[in-house]
């Protein structure tokens, strides 16, 4: 659930509300209530992840494997050794991004991660989160699914949909599909490892602008 926070930033047509049927809707509303005390639960997670991505300009999907740490709802850490190394930090507003060993880009990304927070976190989320999204759930044996399509302009000329599933056995996330306006649809599977432990101080740091 912290990493769903984390990388919804990153983040589409859009449909009638009226999709969200009173089943989907109970079954959402069952969904948040209990991610709302995940929150609380994990503080910390960490793990590894696979990212699959596709695009039309692809001759194969590129995969990367890597890992991750996250802390709260706004500290985040990925690094993909293969292919490419990468390593991705963000820490409150600020976003860093380093590719192959070159220049970190630095990013103040304050505003877009104060928005998605407000979607996905605090009393008046899941309104909120209707509000920027249409959205319908269902489950099966192992997992709830959640798909996601923005509602708002800014958002919808970004992406077209978001996918997350949930474990049920502790509501963390097993995938995050985020399929794009550019072209580029990334599937992200992720194993978590340990929850709630201490991390090292400069697993978050980050350069700021100035």
């Amino acid at each position: 659930m912290i990493l769903r926070r984390s990388l919804c930033w990153l983040l589409a047509s859009s449909i009638s509300p009226a999709i969200l049927t009173a089943q989907s809707d109970d079954l959402l509303a069952r969904i948040w209530t209990a991610e709302q005390q995940a929150q609380a639960t994990f503080t910390t997670a960490c793990g590894t992840v696979t990212e699959v991505r596709i695009s039309k300009l692809m001759v194969k999907p590129l995969v990367l494997h890597g890992k991750f740490c996250a802390e709260g709802t706004n500290r985040f850490m990925l690094e993909y050794a293969e292919p490419n190394p990468m390593r991705i930090r963000l820490n409150d507003s600020y976003l860093n991004v380093k590719i192959d060993g070159g220049k970190t880009q630095v990013m103040d990304i304050g505003n877009d991660v104060h928005r998605v927070q407000s979607s996905f976190s605090g009393q008046n989320s899941f309104e909120t989160l209707k509000k920027d999204f249409t959205v319908t759930a269902q489950e099966d044996r192992l997992d709830f699914e959640m798909k996601l399509i923005p509602r708002s302009e800014n958002l919808r000329r970004r992406f077209n949909y978001l996918v997350v599933k949930l474990n049920k056995r502790d509501f963390l996330p097993r995938s995050l599909e985020v399929d794009s306006k550019s072209g580029v649809n990334s599937v992200f599977t992720f194993d978590i490892t340990s929850k709630n432990i201490k991390l090292p101080e400069d697993t978050f740091e980050v350069l700021k602008t100035k």
